[in-house]
């Protein structure tokens, strides 16, 4: 792309004084937490990031303030009109759950900002198109599959893009473990864009997904002085990790109460199957445990309402919540006291970023897993069922396309009978039917408003590249489950070492280090 249009990298000679003063002004904030300040400062003489920091350490400031500070020196430039922002930041985001509480946050301070994702209906896309191609927007939040879209990317290119954001930037790499398709064409995107400033942020990458990161975005093509890696490390000395060996959902329960009574204070359950939460539920109401549940196949409304409850309680109050993995995105609760696991996660990446949402105030917390030898087999079907082959998802699309008025009148039931499967738990079809949605194939997941809106995309539903994720991902339940099963040493230490850090200094809090110490 040339230099002189529209979409020219945005160079501009900032400090990191004056950003220090935005930080106060804007966000309330005396001073950067970590490596705040030396990311910022890089980005600001125009230097692309790779930022490895841990969840709750304030990655999102890092292209938030930013965001604001290029916009500033744009319009201080002279370019300003009346309701025009001259520099426009794009985020690249996997959550279209956490969009809207991210930019519900952002217009509390008065950013000019929008998400544009599938939950949108097509006037309100139109609307905000229309406002972006009339640079009405200094941050825009989007899902990699918007780039798709040609009524977007038209809006988008009439814009000064002065920095892209990529966050959970693993997606990236199919070694990550949550490999995301669409997010390996974002190199291409971003050439595409003029290959703008760009920050990558994420909490877990081991050294592969990292060199996958910086490969795929070509974030080191201009040489060392134009690119730089941060890692805020990984260790959280507050945080005591065990593993409690279980038979049963009984035993799990049991051992659940047990600790809860140990340490009271706000409480996170993780758990990979619905099935598993609602029987979980139902044992703890029975010991007249009060409790909130959070999972997909409730509302929106029922999900939104839950989580409210669960921020609103006060410190030291013992709240106790059962979720699936998807809760916790974003939450904002420094308080968390405990997070237990009553299935074992898919991976190592999944456990350290579901226990890092306990005592982010700094205070002691204890994140336990029950393990139990027979969930590795529920494991294994929820890669399978979380990730369906192409095979299933063309067929599904195959049949909404022939009998869409039957699939209208009969619903979620007429799908399963005609795929030919009958397990409760296998969710194949939900995930099929998201994906769908999210590559805008369809326009609703609800069989009562669905309507076909073109072919999924074909480079998508390959069978090698899907064998291949399966794979990667057989690996990484693998590593998990010699995790649990470790009986010396120490867990932190055996996380660091994942994540390829050589630092084998021992927590001295977890279940190994305090065995060896008796």
């Amino acid at each position: 792309m040339p230099p002189s249009s529209p979409n020219s990298q945005v160079r501009l000679n900032l400090n990191l004084s004056g950003a220090r003063q935005r930080l106060a002004e804007i966000f309330g904030f005396a001073d950067f937490r970590s490596i705040q300040a030396a990311v910022i400062e890089d980005l600001l003489n125009s230097k692309n990031v790779l930022l490895l920091m841990p969840t709750g350490m304030g990655k999102s400031l890092c292209y938030q303030l930013p965001a604001r500070l290029f916009s500033e020196a744009q319009s201080a430039g002279g370019e300003s009109q009346k309701n025009v922002v001259t520099a426009v930041t794009v985020v690249v985001s996997p959550l279209i759950a956490l969009m809207k509480d991210q930019v519900d946050g952002l217009f509390k301070k008065n950013f000019k900002v929008c998400f544009i994702n599938s939950s949108l209906d097509s006037n309100e896309k139109k609307l905000r198109y229309k406002k972006l191609a009339q640079n009405q927007y200094e941050i825009i939040y989007v899902t990699p599959e918007r780039f798709r879209n040609v009524e977007f990317r038209e809006a988008l290119l009439k814009n000064k893009i002065a920095l892209l954001a990529v966050d959970e930037a693993h997606c990236i790499s199919s070694w990550g473990h949550d490999f995301r398709p669409d997010y390996s064409r974002l190199g291409e995107i971003r050439a595409s864009l003029g290959d703008p400033l760009t920050i990558a942020l994420t909490a877990t990458a081991t050294p592969q997904v990292q060199k996958d990161i910086i490969s795929e975005l070509r974030l080191d093509q201009g040489g060392e002085s134009c690119f730089a890696t941060h890692d805020a490390g990984l260790e959280r000395k507050n945080l005591a990790i065990s593993v409690v060996d279980i038979y049963g959902l009984a035993q799990k329960v049991q051992a659940f109460a047990a600790f809860k009574f140990e340490r009271p204070g706000a409480s996170i359950v993780y758990f990979s199957l619905i099935d598993t939460l609602e029987k979980f539920s139902r044992e703890l109401s029975k010991i007249n445990i009060r409790h909130l549940i959070y999972h997909g196949q409730m509302s929106a409304k029922e999900r939104s309402r839950t989580q409210n409850l669960f921020l609103a309680n006060a410190e030291g109050e013992d709240s106790i919540i059962l979720a699936t993995p998807a809760f916790g995105l974003g939450i904002d609760k420094e308080n968390i006291r405990s997070i237990f696991h009553a299935e074992i996660p898919g991976s190592i990446e999944a456990y350290y970023q579901e226990i890092g949402r306990a005592g982010r105030d700094g205070l002691a917390a204890h994140c336990y897993l029950l393990f139990d030898q027979d969930d590795l087999s529920i494991q294994m079907d929820f890669v399978k069922w979380a990730h369906p082959d192409p095979g299933f998802i063309q067929a599904l699309f195959n049949l909404l396309e022939r009998n869409l008025d039957r699939v209208k009148a009969q619903g979620l039931d007429y799908l399963r009978t005609q795929l030919n499967f009958y397990n409760r738990r296998d969710f194949r079809l939900e995930t099929a039917l998201n994906q769908l949605e999210r590559w805008e194939c369809i326009s609703s997941t609800d069989p009562r408003e669905l309507s076909i809106l073109s072919a999924p995309p074909q480079e998508f539903l390959q069978e090698s590249r899907h064998q291949e994720f399966l794979k990667n991902q057989h690996c990484k339940l693998l590593e998990i489950l010699q995790f649990a099963q470790a009986n010396t040493g120490c867990r932190m230490t055996r996380i660091k070492n994942y994540f390829g850090y050589s630092d084998d200094q021992s927590c001295g809090v977890c279940d190994l280090c305090l065995q060896g110490a008796t």
